[in-house]
């Protein structure tokens, strides 16, 4: 990899590109075998590239014909010789087999990924929503408010 690329914006574009094509092998690839994931979906915490796999391969398969499109916004990170963090604004759209928007969430994401020779791979993802206190509530869609 170029020193010159940004390991979270290289990231992002490689898992918007496995999102998009449904392809769990690409997919894993962007994570350490023992990633540490907390996402707001499901379970509380994941361990381990075998445990990621599986979610996101019930998650490519209830999908159907179905195609996700993944946008990515506010992207900062901070980049050292063997580190990398960084957070978004990720807005996913899932679109019909005809083109027709289904439906459209957004959530924010933290990673953290470890350089290991000539490559970066995310030792750790967090994703969150902001939550509603009256209604407890996730809140879906981005607002600058």
């Amino acid at each position: 990899m170029n020193d010159k690329i940004d390991p979270v914006l290289a990231m992002i574009a490689n898992y918007k590109q496995a999102i998009l094509n449904k392809d769990i092998e690409a997919f894993c690839a962007i994570y350490d075998t023992d990633i540490h994931i907390f996402d707001m979906w499901g379970k509380w915490s994941m361990r381990g590239i075998d445990a990621w796999r599986e979610m996101a391969s019930g998650w490519f398969t209830s999908l159907g014909s179905e195609k996700v499109v993944v946008e990515a916004n506010n992207v900062e990170s901070v980049v050292t010789a063997d580190m990398a963090i960084g957070h978004a604004i990720l807005s996913y759209t899932a679109f019909s087999a005809k083109g027709e928007k289904l439906r459209s969430l957004d959530n924010r994401i933290t990673v953290a990924l470890k350089r290991t020779g000539d490559s970066w791979k995310v030792v750790h993802e967090h994703t969150s929503a902001p939550i509603d206190h009256g209604s407890l509530k996730g809140n879906l869609q981005f607002s600058n408010e």
